[in-house]
């Protein structure tokens, strides 16, 4: 035997399984806001267990967790980690307080924490309003926690009261110039979804929608008709204010809808011919959910310039222009092939989401649009909060939750194992009957 093969195989088996987490992390990062892979009409996020980056300090029992004993001390323990985490946001290092604020995200998209976070409202509340008026990360951080946190707690009078105590200082950072643009698209989004589950009227739905449209519009043509240039990162900031701006849009009624694209969508047709790919792409779902609504309310709607505008998405939709990444080529073509489907054919999305025992369809463009923004915060939690949380049950009209009984009604290795054996030996029985009636006609 040659010598060091034991070492040889155990570094091939150690590269396949980093390989494989190295794929996950890749489906689980932030640049795939959707979730959802190209081409591929079925899917199903797994929530894991574990986070970004390292181990689960929240989700990390050392003991089997089968009995009530167990389990309940799993719980405190994650609980404990929870309370500590949400202590040290009060620290006085601006790294300690970001991280912190980063592992209190995270665990609520593990964990389904309504009842902890009810029972703690105030002092969640003070975390978010004292964090978001901190500058850097750690703004960033408390944006995206903000969306977590309202998520959970749904549409109630405790989430509405939140959001106003910091919906101020996310607007206040979203259009101030000298934040950095990356935390300036944390704002936006966080702003598109605090609005989108609270409930405080469509004049704050529409002040907002102008501030997003003011910060998008930067990409529009200029007077003499040539594309603005701008950073990757401020053309990213870019296509997160359209996102949310999309995402509020879905809120309105078909005739409000109408008008909308009457007055806007000849200008987010111009941001087709972004140098960006996520703004295009922003553009082009926006154009389809704009179409979807405003056909709701009359069926022969069409856009101005109709052929010149589907004549640009048929040719976003085969673009093989080599000076583009082949990877945005690939993400950008499978898109718009979606969005010419709907504006030309009227044609709606339809992807089917698996999650546990249940399947979640995405039929229309306004829901896929609702479905990517949750998705985009929440990440590998999406599945928990589908079976779990009535605010996203409400949303996809996917019921009450399912009973514990239900879920926990799987069976165990030896009951799978006897009812293999039972319809091993019924179909056994079957094929004899059969057997026997071909021999009888054979003779």
């Amino acid at each position: 035997m040659p010598k060091n093969s034991n070492s040889r195989r155990n570094k091939k088996g150690s590269n396949v399984v980093t390989n494989r987490r190295e794929d996950l992390r890749s489906v689980l990062s932030d640049d795939n806001d959707s979730a959802i892979a190209d081409n591929m009409s079925v899917i199903s996020l797994t929530s894991s267990a574990k986070w970004d980056n390292g181990s689960d300090d929240f989700n990390n029992p050392t003991d089997d967790i089968n009995d009530d004993t167990n389990n309940m001390s799993y719980i405190d323990d994650f609980e404990s980690k929870l309370i500590e985490a949400i202590d040290q946001t009060s620290g006085k290092s601006a790294k300690t307080r970001q991280l912190s604020l980063d592992s209190i995200r995270k665990a609520l998209t593990t964990r389904f924490c309504y009842d902890f976070l009810i029972d703690r409202k105030v002092t969640i509340g003070d975390v978010l309003e004292h964090s978001v008026k901190r500058k850097g990360e750690e703004l960033g951080s408390a944006a995206l926690l903000s969306s977590v946190v309202l998520i959970t707690l749904g549409s109630s009078t405790e989430s509405d009261a939140m959001f106003v105590e910091i919906e101020s200082h996310l607007i206040a950072a979203m259009t101030d110039a000298s934040v950095s643009p990356v935390i300036r698209s944390k704002c936006a989004i966080a702003l598109g979804l605090g609005h989108f589950i609270t409930n405080n009227g469509l004049d704050s739905v529409d002040s907002v929608m102008d501030l997003f449209q003011s910060i998008f519009g930067a990409s529009f043509f200029k007077g003499n008709g040539a594309v603005p240039t701008h950073t990757n990162e401020i053309s990213s900031l870019h296509a997160s204010a359209l996102y949310s701006w999309t995402l509020l849009l879905t809120l309105y009624t078909p005739s409000a809808a109408i008008h909308m694209a009457e007055r806007l969508a000849k200008r987010i047709s111009e941001l087709l011919d972004s140098p960006d790919v996520d703004l295009r792409i922003a553009a082009g779902e926006c154009i389809a959910v704009l179409n979807e609504i405003s056909r709701e309310c009359d069926e022969d709607f069409e856009f101005d310039e109709m052929d010149l505008l589907c004549d640009k998405l048929r040719a976003l939709a085969t673009d093989s222009q080599k000076f583009r990444a082949k990877k945005d080529r690939r993400q950008q073509r499978s898109s718009f092939r979606d969005i010419l489907k709907a504006v030309e054919e009227r044609e709606s999305p339809n992807m089917m989401i698996k999650f546990g025992r249940e399947r979640l369809v995405i039929d229309s463009w306004c829901r896929k649009r609702q479905y990517d923004a949750l998705c985009y915060v929440l990440k590998s939690g999406m599945n928990l909060h589908l079976a779990e949380n009535d605010l996203l049950r409400d949303i996809f009209e996917l019921g009450a939750p399912l009973s514990a009984l239900d879920i926990n009604s799987k069976l165990t290795k030896f009951e799978r194992n006897m009812s293999n054996i039972a319809s091993c030996k019924a179909r056994t029985k079957t094929r004899g009957k059969l057997r026997d009636k071909r021999a009888d006609v054979m003779a």
